[in-house]
């Protein structure tokens, strides 16, 4: 996101220190993803092409609930330790990210 409320946040982010473990979790999702392509053009299983997609989607989700909570302890935090409407954009904005997560 490229709003001030995101812009703003630090020169680093939360994820930053992780940032190598959520690139590593990131490469592992895609070739999970291309091998969920190849079951579909080999025609396979099914139920087996939809575990794979389950496991595709739960790693994600992991991925997701580590940005969000790195994103809590350090914008967030920050934020609400200043006070004032920073801190209410930045509460604002991470029930929004919850909210896209959980639909």
């Amino acid at each position: 996101m490229t709003d001030s409320v995101s812009a703003d946040c630090h020169p680093t982010h939360g994820y930053t220190p992780e940032k190598a473990a959520y690139l590593r979790r990131m490469r592992l999702i895609e070739g999970q993803t291309r091998g969920v392509a190849r079951m579909v053009e080999n025609d396979e299983y099914c139920i087996d092409i939809l575990t794979q997609i389950a496991a595709v989607t739960s790693a994600l989700k992991a991925v997701s609930l580590g940005l969000l909570e790195d994103h809590l302890e350090h914008c967030v935090a920050d934020a609400a330790r200043k006070g004032g409407p920073e801190a209410e954009a930045k509460l604002e904005e991470a029930m929004q990210a919850i909210r896209r997560l959980v639909k």
